[in-house]
């Protein structure tokens, strides 16, 4: 990567039709200097999240040829006219900018958070999106509350550590589902009391057990199509589903006949963006986040990091579910 006053060139991965991890490609790009309410950010380190994996195979469409990733940490290496509030060198994180697996990106300067001192570029990467996802879901969507017993599916995954740990700080009592015994411990070792594996015990039955045949206020369930049929069964009367995500596929739809007979329940399909559409709302979810990382309260651990060449071999670990916790790229 070169740089002078104006220009940068950097290496980017782009995919020009949807399909398998082999789909996506190197190039290299100029980035001219940030126009007005840009900075130009040089990447120190990218998320690698599941979306990614739907933007790559189409099944969240995107504009062809794109850019893959959607959040990402780094420096700032020069502001656009009319920034006022960022300058070179500061450390930043940022989410929702399609396209950041690159070296570098020109980012709305807005939608730029500066990173607190005791937070290094390699966590925030790690945790912005996933730690936003789980402020929202705890705080907004659902309250969660001391004295709630709450079932996150997925529990060992990046969302499900931080929701587990999150929501035992809010005092709720945690239940997590996993695959295999060894994300049970994980997933235990992050706050979640009782877990569940899904593949082996049958989790409907076993939340009626824990609950004492009442089910459950909310059910976070970002698996989908293989659990969101049990996830409505969890639920106590006027109990709430929040399906945010579709490891498994597309849910099928939730009937009117099951939510009356479930007992006035909610359902909700929620999504960050909305949730810090503002940069008010952005600020606010992301001091939330650093407070509670910075308490202790919350840890998030880099548990898979990969070349930046590697990236192929990221997605393919990403989809069949082997890696656990938080994973990024290196430029």
């Amino acid at each position: 990567m070169a740089t002078d006053n104006e220009t940068m060139t950097a290496r980017v991965i782009r995919v020009h039709d949807t399909g398998g991890p082999e789909v996506m490609q190197f190039e290299t790009v100029d980035l001219p200097a940030p126009p007005e309410g840009f900075a130009r950010v040089k990447n120190t380190a990218i998320a690698l999240n599941y979306i990614d994996t739907y933007h790559r195979t189409g099944l969240y469409p995107l504009p062809l040829p794109t850019g893959l990733g959607v959040e990402g940490a780094g420096v700032v290496e020069s502001v656009g006219p009319g920034v006022t509030h960022l300058k070179e060198g500061d450390r930043v994180a940022y989410v929702f900018a399609p396209g950041c697996y690159a070296e570098a990106a020109l980012i709305p300067a807005s939608r730029l958070v500066k990173l607190p001192d005791n937070i290094s570029d390699e966590l925030a990467a790690a945790s912005f999106l996933k730690g936003l996802t789980a402020e929202y879901l705890l705080r907004r969507t659902y309250q969660v509350k001391a004295g709630d017993t709450i079932l996150v599916h997925a529990a060992a995954g990046g969302v499900g550590l931080i929701l587990c740990q999150w929501a035992k700080h809010l005092g709720a009592t945690v239940i997590g589902t996993v695959g295999s015994e060894d994300k049970a411990q994980l997933a235990k070792a992050n706050g979640a009391d009782h877990t569940i594996l899904y593949r082996q015990e049958d989790f409907v039955a076993r939340i009626k057990e824990l609950t004492g045949g009442l089910g459950v206020p909310v059910v976070y369930d970002s698996v989908g199509k293989d659990t969101v049929p049990g996830s409505v069964q969890c639920l106590q009367p006027r109990g709430m589903l929040v399906s945010f995500g579709n490891a498994s596929g597309l849910p099928d739809p939730v009937g009117f006949e099951a939510i009356a007979a479930q007992g006035s329940i909610f359902v909700t399909r929620p999504s960050l963006f909305n949730y810090i559409a503002f940069d008010e709302e952005l600020a606010d979810a992301a001091a939330a986040l650093f407070d509670v990382m910075a308490s202790g309260a919350v840890k998030v651990d880099v548990r898979q990091r990969y070349k930046f060449d590697d990236v192929v071999k990221a997605h393919q670990d990403l989809e069949a579910r082997v890696t656990t916790g938080s994973s990024i790229l290196i430029p």
